[in-house]
């Protein structure tokens, strides 16, 4: 069986990637592992703001938005009757996707080439960049 890691930041880079994985599916007859990941940024000055709010709230606030990250993709594969696993996950975004990739034992990364950022949407965005450098299984990316 193989095991596909799809990072998802809701744009639509990351939409038309869930749109690919999931047209191709029919191409693998011994079924898929899906696994869909939202990296949520870390806080600054992280220990000085959960002194104050609460290391909590900064955790629900990470899952609120993580879940709101995710929920075009998940609908997607709701739509498709398709199982699939999801995480979220907090820190650099290529870091925290290669290890989940790692993790997991996934196959592939299938993910867009540009996200959410606006100095990353220039020509390949940053973490797609970085994720082919780091990553130990191979990367599709969708444009």
């Amino acid at each position: 069986m193989l095991k596909f890691l799809i990072p998802v930041d809701g744009s639509e880079s990351s939409n038309r990637a869930v749109d690919l994985l999931i047209k191709k599916l029919g191409w693998f007859k011994d079924g898929v592992e899906i696994h869909l990941l939202n990296v949520q940024h870390l806080i600054p000055y992280g220990d000085r703001v959960s002194s104050v709010v609460g290391h909590d709230k900064i955790a629900q606030f990470h899952q609120e938005e993580g879940m709101a990250a995710l929920a075009a993709a998940r609908q997607k594969f709701d739509a498709a009757r398709l199982k699939y696993h999801y995480h979220i996950g907090v820190g650099h975004e290529a870091e925290i996707i290669c290890k989940y990739a790692k993790e997991k034992g996934c196959d592939q990364i299938v993910m867009g080439t540009r996200g959410m950022g606006s100095v990353s949407n220039l020509l390949l965005g940053s973490v797609a960049t970085k994720v082919i450098h780091l990553s130990p299984v191979p990367v599709l990316l969708v444009r």
